[in-house]
């Protein structure tokens, strides 16, 4: 009867998944067609990477499937008993239920940038909103376990924490919508390794919740990549797509770090490895207001000094940068996930700041002096061209 039961939560985890990527390969061909119809596109200009029209409502899939697939399969666990999950609902029902009502806002917010434009002190304003409904709903940092010699962390510094970073987050992954497949390929990648980690530690409703989101997304992966149908019509996931994602991501991440027995037992890797899962995007998005703010320019100007761009200009081929930047990532939730069973949380951190520093310093030398050997070829041509 129990290996009945185990098998049974295991399916109440992987199905909703594997119909929330059937949903999605469903919903994008649609929502591609109608956008095609419409003429909903994302514009053309000189800081895109595209030179031609592309729909960019790819997203709007997204939050109806997490919403639906989550409500129903947690029906079927907690009014009907299936799974036999040992999990108290009350404990986390307020953490839920604020998430999908951010979800929601952002959701709206997002196609209403998305179709006729927002000013960003808007859509900062809501970010910050919907960011509060953690600390409301009682989810918040409130343990360093030992980085930076801190342990337990007051609400009067955690709770304001716990905003930062989800806005952070947020706007991280939205930055990161930037080379095809990109943003996709990273929040499937970070959705999949929290559900792992979630479900090996016993929280099962965060481990539904985040394989849900990976099978939401497969599917606009690979449409965003590859295209769909004979002619690869390919389709953005634009604001509404990126902000919900990176908000499922924070809240994920959130979860896994904060010490609450009713999410997960005790450990002190937690820190360590949920921020792992984010710190390409976080540190990328970090550096790039860095050289906003020393060059003297709005902190949210386009620009294009992200990593992906750095690597286009190295003459790498957008699909082996986005690999690539895949590699990376894996190769830090890999290294901190081993790292945690024999290193100190402060130690990790330094190791992973210092090689992520060192690759920008390998990329952005090999940059200058491809420039520089262009500019002696420019000068050159120039002389040979005034002695003839």
């Amino acid at each position: 009867m129990e290996v009945v039961m185990v098998i049974t939560g295991i399916l109440l985890v992987f199905i909703p998944a594997l119909l929330a990527v059937a949903l999605g390969a469903l919903l994008i061909p649609r929502i591609l067609l109608v956008a095609y119809r419409k003429r909903l596109f994302d514009p053309v200009d000189e800081r895109k990477l595209h030179t031609c029209v592309i729909p960019r409502l790819g997203g709007i899939s997204f939050v109806p499937i997490q919403c639906c697939l989550f409500a129903l399969t947690a029906v079927l666990i907690f009014k009907f008993g299936i799974g036999g999950w040992a999990v108290q609902s009350w404990a986390l029902m307020s953490h839920f239920a604020l998430l999908f009502c951010g979800l929601l806002v952002l959701y709206i917010v997002g196609l209403g940038d998305d179709l006729i434009g927002i000013s960003f002190k808007w859509k900062f304003f809501f970010q910050v909103l919907v960011a509060c409904f953690f600390p409301l709903s009682g989810l918040w940092i409130n343990d360093f376990y030992g980085l930076f010699s801190v342990h337990g962390i007051s609400p009067w510094i955690g709770m304001p924490l716990t905003v930062f970073v989800v806005v952070l987050v947020i706007n991280a992954i939205n930055l990161m919508d930037g080379l095809d497949g990109l943003c996709a390929g990273l929040v499937t990648i970070g959705c999949l390794a929290f559900g792992l980690l979630f479900y090996f530690s016993g929280a099962y409703v965060h481990a539904l919740f985040a394989f849900i989101t990976t099978g939401a997304v497969a599917p606009f992966f690979y449409y965003n990549v590859f295209g769909v149908g004979r002619k690869g019509r390919r389709i953005f996931m634009g604001d509404i797509g990126s902000t919900t994602l990176g908000y499922a991501l924070g809240f994920l991440a959130i979860s896994y770090v904060m010490n609450n027995s009713f999410i997960k037992p005790f450990s002190t890797n937690s820190i360590a490895v949920a921020y792992s899962i984010l710190l390409l995007p976080v540190l990328d998005v970090g550096r790039v207001m860095f050289v906003r703010w020393r060059s003297g320019k709005p902190l949210y100007s386009a620009d294009q000094n992200h990593l992906h761009h750095l690597l286009l200009r190295l003459g790498l081929p957008r699909k082996g940068v986005m690999l690539f930047m895949f590699a990376i990532n894996l190769f830090y939730i890999i290294f901190n996930l081993l790292a945690v069973q024999v290193m100190d949380n402060n130690l990790i951190l330094i190791l992973n700041v210092l090689t992520w520093g060192g690759f920008y310093f390998v990329f952005e030398q090999v940059e200058k002096s491809r420039f520089a050997e262009k500019s002696e070829v420019v000068v050159l041509k120039a002389d040979i061209k005034e002695t003839r």
